[in-house]
């Protein structure tokens, strides 16, 4: 393992040699969602070799930001999970998702989104003022995996949560199209006739969709550049 250090005595210079390398910040974001085993944490992450996982885990291990545990039977399994310091991380990365949002752009070829990443994404970029009362269901699904969660708006902002009770409208779609509806990037009646999404409920009540998040997809935000499939 690389000795990655500013040699500053400075609390931003510790914080950067913690979580400056690549792939570091992701996997926290994946751990995020609870305990994960190894092959979980890789499914979440499309793009990094298990070497280099490996070596942000350990790397994480060692600074006390993460631990591993072995379940109990009947299904025995070493996870990873975060610890007290890992977990006071959240706010942090909440913060850093709503500030990186601006610069998503539109998605790049080669880009990926997973379900899983899709739900977490959204909770860190939920409007946190007063937004119109309407609940939608969403079931994201890239073939490999799916998640389904609600989002839930009102006057103290939209949440995001489990799949509970009744619903203006039930979505059905890729990670990729549901991220540009709930941008306003995708027209609801161009997703529904083109097959992109599909829905269940009240489709008119769509268009308040955009408003319970602060994402954009416009060309104008900038766009990142298209990442490589393994590597640091």
């Amino acid at each position: 393992m690389r000795d990655f250090r500013y040699a500053q005595f400075c609390p931003l210079a510790r914080a950067a040699e913690i979580l400056g390398e690549r792939w570091t910040l992701l996997a926290l974001r994946e751990l995020l969602f609870g305990p994960q085993r190894f092959s979980d944490l890789r499914a979440g992450l499309p793009g990094v070799s298990s070497s280099v996982l490996a070596e942000r885990l350990a790397h994480l291990e060692e600074r006390g930001l993460v631990a591993r545990r072995t379940l109990p039977p009947p299904a025995p399994a070493v996870v990873y999970e975060l610890t007290e310091a890992g977990r006071a991380l959240r706010p942090a990365i909440a913060e850093l998702a709503r500030w990186g949002a601006r610069f998503l752009g539109p998605p790049q070829p080669g880009e990926q989104l997973t379900p899983r990443a899709l739900r977490l994404g959204l909770h860190f970029l939920a409007k946190r003022g007063p937004v119109p009362e309407r609940r939608y269901a969403f079931c994201a699904s890239d073939g490999a995996s799916e998640e389904r969660f609600a989002a839930v708006g009102g006057p103290e902002g939209t949440r995001i949560g489990p799949d509970e009770g009744p619903v203006d409208a039930r979505l059905w779609g890729h990670p990729f199209a549901l991220a540009s509806l709930i941008a306003g990037a995708l027209d609801p009646a161009a997703a529904l006739a083109g097959g992109a999404v599909r829905v269940e409920g009240d489709a008119a009540r769509l268009a308040d969709l955009p408003r319970l998040f602060d994402l954009q997809l416009s060309t104008g935000t900038g766009a990142a550049g298209s990442p490589t499939q393994e590597g640091r």
